[in-house]
């Protein structure tokens, strides 16, 4: 989610109540949901360690998130589309966006897919492992771009709705550390070009060297002072903060989900359902409150529980086709099973390829959905 790119509207601010007249169910839930929890699943994948050895807990964890995908991570993906095309015609070529944004729109809801899909389709029809191996290689690219922007869109949204507002500067500086960690994460560890496999698919990876491993790491930790710098400036400027759940999201998405997001075997199984709950704080934010508002007068919609509930049913079913029921569909009828029969795609390449395509697709699609010359992105003011 880009939000939320800090672009959030300016009268967020003046619109909330003090985060501590909010009912403490209400900020232990925001905790939970916007990525609190991750500091505290170490010491418990350390507990597990200690006590079962690795391989159960490993087995267990690995099994729960697997099938868990099925209810977060997938509808995560889904709920975009959903999100994203509705009055995709007014959006594109009427008057519900208008200049910059109707481009994007164009862009990401037009020019990206169909980019995507002649890419695969002729990677599929030549059978080129190398130029499916490029897609999935962009996909792993662009994924530490996705969460640290996510990272940042949450700090700058619940910080505004708490009253509290960065100055361009500060944005700068919040931005370098994370950008700087995204080309470190991508960057490390060094690579001269490995044999990997990834959904069946074998394919060999972009080389990049120690030298670019140590550069981008310098550079992201000579972020690391300014953001201190800014943060302790700007609470000797404007009294207390009251971030610390924006800010632990901010920094975890930078640090654990992207950076150093292997450094624990079980935590690194959590790390994309952690993601894709944060994200999904975010949609039911943004769709309960514009539900909320149009159960009254001039709409009389039905009641907000049902047009949730829709939604959720809509995006766990559209996550099972795009990840399940299609790809599966597509592998038994067209790639041949029979013996001798040379697959150099592997044995999975339209699973592969849709993984790949949705998740770049997804990307694109925030960065026009969370931003705030997007109109609805006005309901993030509400409070729950």
């Amino acid at each position: 989610m880009n939000v939320l790119t800090g672009d959030v509207p300016a009268s967020v601010a003046g619109d909330v109540d003090a985060v501590g007249a909010r009912p403490w169910k209400s900020r232990v839930r925001e905790f939970i949901c916007v990525g609190g929890l991750t500091p505290l699943l170490f010491p418990l994948s350390w507990l597990l360690r200690r006590s079962f050895g690795l391989d159960a807990p490993e087995y267990a964890v690995g099994f729960l998130f697997f099938y868990g995908a099925y209810l977060v991570n997938d509808p995560h993906f889904a709920v975009t589309y959903l999100l994203f095309y509705r009055d995709a015609r007014a959006r594109a070529f009427g008057d519900a966006f208008s200049g910059a944004q109707r481009a994007r729109y164009v862009l990401a809801g037009l020019v990206v897919p169909a980019a995507l899909g002649g890419w695969a389709l002729t990677a599929l029809v030549t059978r080129s492992a190398v130029s499916l191996g490029f897609l999935i290689q962009l996909m792993f690219l662009l994924v530490g771009w996705h969460y640290v922007k996510q990272g940042f869109g949450v700090l700058t949204v619940l910080a505004a709705q708490r009253g509290v507002r960065w100055t361009a500067r500060e944005r700068f500086v919040l931005l370098a550390h994370c950008y700087t960690g995204w080309a470190y994460a991508w960057a490390s560890p060094a690579d001269l070009g490995t044999d990997v496999e990834e959904k069946g698919l074998v394919y060999t990876t972009f080389a990049h060297g120690a030298g670019l491993e140590r550069l981008t790491h310098v550079v992201f930790l000579s972020t690391i002072l300014p953001l201190v710098w800014v943060l302790v400036q700007k609470r000797r400027r404007e009294g207390g903060l009251p971030i610390f759940t924006p800010l632990v999201a901010f920094l975890c998405a930078i640090w654990s989900w992207t950076i150093y997001s292997s450094i624990d075997p079980l935590v690194r199984y959590m790390t994309p359902a952690l993601h894709s709950l944060q994200y999904l704080y975010f949609v039911w934010l943004l769709r309960g409150a514009e539900a909320r508002e149009q159960e009254g007068p001039p709409w009389f919609r039905r009641s907000a529980a049902v047009r949730l509930g829709w939604l959720a049913v809509s995006s766990v079913a559209l996550g099972c086709l795009l990840f399940h029921l299609a790809p599966s569909a597509l592998d038994d009828a067209l790639v041949p099973h029979r013996a001798g029969i040379s697959r150099p795609l592997g044995p999975t390449p339209y699973f592969a390829t849709l993984y790949a395509v949705v998740n770049i697709h997804h990307y694109f699609m925030d960065f026009v959905l969370w931003r705030r010359e997007n109109p609805e992105t006005r309901y993030l003011r509400a409070r729950v």
